[in-house]
């Protein structure tokens, strides 16, 4: 599990592609504390150390990792927000972030206001239902507060509003307009549809037969 602050501004090394398959080294500044199988959030995206030295790690990135994000327009040099994974001991700076990429979503507009970075994003429906008001929403791995949200039909557009100091210790400071953005909805809300849904459809044939399947066990 991660919270959504950047540790460090890493930069692509290398890629290896191979159809929609990847193989990413990554420079990082903390590869020699690394640890084989370890995860590494990289854009927000979970992936586990397979090699490493005092000066990068190699991951695997799997067809269905390379669909669903925006790893496909790196290049060698690219920058990328890295997270370790949230040691038990540590504090809960953001709010829980998975590293299982929901989608991707186009930055459309960058708007200073005083101190604060408003940047402005436009997402398909499917993730639009999951972003709310004041709620919590990972964009390339940095924990952001959603300020605004606009129904535009079929696409939604909302917006973050960025302090300096995350501006200048993320890569998100390297994102122009027409940039995609790696987003991660809240799980807990992903996680009260699911039941929600559940609770309110009746139990198809085979869920009534484990329910008597079950009820028997424990009666004998």
């Amino acid at each position: 599990m991660f919270t959504g602050i950047v540790e460090d501004i890493g930069s692509i090394g290398s890629i290896e592609q191979n159809g929609s398959s990847l193989v990413l080294q990554i420079k990082a500044k903390f590869a020699s504390e690394l640890t084989l199988g370890e995860s590494v959030a990289v854009n927000g995206i979970c992936l586990t150390v397979t090699k490493k030295d005092d000066a990068s790690f190699s991951a695997d990135v799997t067809p269905e990792t390379f669909r669903r994000t925006s790893l496909s327009l790196l290049s060698a040099g690219s920058p990328v927000n890295l997270e370790r994974a949230m040691r038990a001991d540590g504090r809960f700076g953001g709010h829980i972030v998975s590293g299982h990429i929901d989608g991707t979503g186009r930055l459309t507009a960058i708007r200073m206001e005083d101190n604060a970075y408003n940047v402005f994003f436009r997402v398909e429906k499917p993730l639009f239902r999951y972003i709310i008001e004041k709620g919590s929403v990972a964009l390339d791995g940095i924990s952001l507060t959603v300020a605004s949200v606009k129904n535009e039909g079929n696409y939604g557009e909302f917006s973050v509003a960025v302090i300096p100091h995350t501006w200048e210790n993320t890569a998100l400071k390297n994102k122009r307009v027409g940039s995609i953005i790696n987003v991660e909805c809240d799980v807990v809300g992903k996680y009260i549809e699911h039941f929600a849904n559940i609770g309110s459809s009746s139990p198809t044939s085979s869920e009534k037969i484990d329910m008597m399947t079950f009820t028997s066990f424990h009666k004998n």
